[in-house]
């Protein structure tokens, strides 16, 4: 019985760390198109409900703690644990990036953006896909599926900074074309940064997806896939 309940206290910490990737995810999606479509009320929105993502953060961490000093796990079972509260804290962050997105949307003001925006969005997508599929593979109960799905993000991370390295080639160029383009070429390098991080911050819960799996450390995308930094003694 001690067991059962100590899974069921598992599954809804896992499902409450679920939630707070739909807060991230929707919060990504509503910075990224609030700044394309210039709807300074939506980013307001999302500067407002960042207090959503942190809570839920904190929601989590306690659950956690709560886990550890309860039932002294050992194991898989405390690797688990640590990988959700080392999980929440990466997803809150990434509501951080959003939330930096909406900020500089208010601050470009209703003006429409330098450059149409095609390829920053494109980086948010492929970020938030990035984001869901590490979370999936975190609740995957098999620990060999889970891996080989956490690895399986880094080409997605690879085409983010490509991307990113074509929206800054793209926009220094249109800065160094007429200078009265540098403030708003520069909010949206700020922008794209922003994205990019996100799109990091997918990878770290990728890593920490297979440490969890298997207690091996590596690093994933950016043409490190599958490169061992520890493995367990």
């Amino acid at each position: 019985m001690a067991r059962e309940e100590f899974d069921r206290d598992l599954q809804q910490l896992e499902a409450e760390l679920v939630l707070l990737g739909a807060l991230v995810e929707s919060s990504i999606f509503s910075a990224l198109n609030a700044l394309k479509s210039r709807d300074l009320d939506l980013s307001s929105t999302v500067i407002n409900d960042d207090d959503l993502i942190d809570e839920k953060r904190h929601l989590v961490e306690d659950a956690c703690i709560e886990l550890i000093r309860r039932e002294a796990p050992v194991a898989g079972d405390l690797r688990r644990i640590v990988s959700s509260l080392h999980i929440a804290g990466e997803l809150e962050r990434m509501g951080d990036y959003a939330e930096g997105i909406a900020k500089i949307s208010l601050m470009m003001g209703p003006e429409p953006p330098l450059k149409e925006l095609i390829d920053i969005p494109a980086m948010g997508e492929r970020a938030v896909h990035m984001l869901k599929q590490s979370l999936d593979a975190f609740l995957t109960r098999d620990d060999a599926a889970a891996s080989a799905a956490a690895m399986m993000i880094g080409p997605d991370d690879d085409l983010v900074d490509d991307l990113y390295r074509k929206v800054r080639i793209d926009l220094l160029e249109l800065m160094k074309a007429n200078p009265v383009n540098v403030e708003r070429g520069t909010y949206l390098l700020w922008a794209a940064h922003n994205v990019e991080r996100i799109a990091d911050r997918a990878t770290n819960i990728a890593e920490r997806v297979v440490y969890q799996a298997t207690g091996r450390r590596v690093r994933v995308g950016a043409g490190k896939n599958e490169r061992v930094l520890e493995t367990p003694g």
